[in-house]
């Protein structure tokens, strides 16, 4: 994982750094296993370690990452109970925000769906899963911004601090599995159908959530760590 952007501002820096890590996570740029090493992410960010490690120490009380060691910071393997409880918060809450597009959507706001679903294809068809994923992301999100749901995206943020490395770990598999149903979101947005909106992205998630269940990336109920 690397940043683009260095971090500036002493007063901010704790929660920039938070943030930066965070989107790592919610994107996909994360998956599980994947370690994460204070002193390489304060020098990539140009920051001291103090930030990072602060930032590092949230995300894991939130669940986000777990600490086995000072030097062993890792994003973890989700637990398929866990995931699951995750899953069905999100059937409600993506809903009530795909109810909440389809009766405010602009032109402007479709269109921008649109652009975003056509990336997605694009990055599909060269094998960039890493980009995929991240506009994936960016679509589900938008529902909840077109929605005008502040509240509902923060709580969103939370969900996807964990939801985005699965995901990312299933997109290559799930191919265009993983955005077909967009098609239909944004169809009954345009129609401004709230309910066919609420139909179609609770069908998206559970057939993500398929592929996510069929791959082996869980940890299974009986607790041996992730299926293999």
């Amino acid at each position: 994982m690397t940043f683009e952007h260095r971090v500036v501002g002493q007063n901010s820096l704790g929660g920039s750094v938070y943030q930066h890590i965070a989107e790592a996570l919610t994107k996909g740029a994360l998956k599980p296993g994947d370690r994460l090493k204070i002193r390489d992410l304060a020098q990539q960010m140009g920051t001291s370690v103090t930030p990072v490690r602060d930032a590092v120490l949230r995300l894991v009380h939130e669940g986000a990452l777990a600490l086995r060691s000072p030097r062993d910071i890792r994003v973890p393997s989700l637990p398929q109970e866990r995931y699951l409880e995750i899953r069905t918060i999100r059937l409600k809450l993506e809903g009530l925000a795909a109810e909440g597009a389809a009766t405010n959507a602009t032109p402007a706001d479709i269109a921008r769906l649109e652009r975003l679903t056509e990336d997605n294809e694009q990055a599909l068809a060269r094998s960039e899963f890493t980009r995929a994923t991240a506009i994936n992301q960016i679509f589900h999100f938008e529902l909840a911004e077109i929605a005008a749901m502040p509240i509902l995206r923060g709580i969103l943020q939370n969900l996807w601090l964990q939801m985005g490395p699965v995901i990312a770990a299933a997109y290559a598999d799930g191919g265009r599995t993983m955005i077909e149903h967009h098609y239909d979101v944004i169809e009954a947005i345009r129609r401004h159908e709230p309910q066919a909106a609420k139909r179609a992205i609770r069908e998206d998630i559970l057939a993500g959530g398929d592929v996510i269940l069929n791959n082996h990336i869980l940890i299974p109920p009986d607790g041996a760590g992730p299926q293999s």
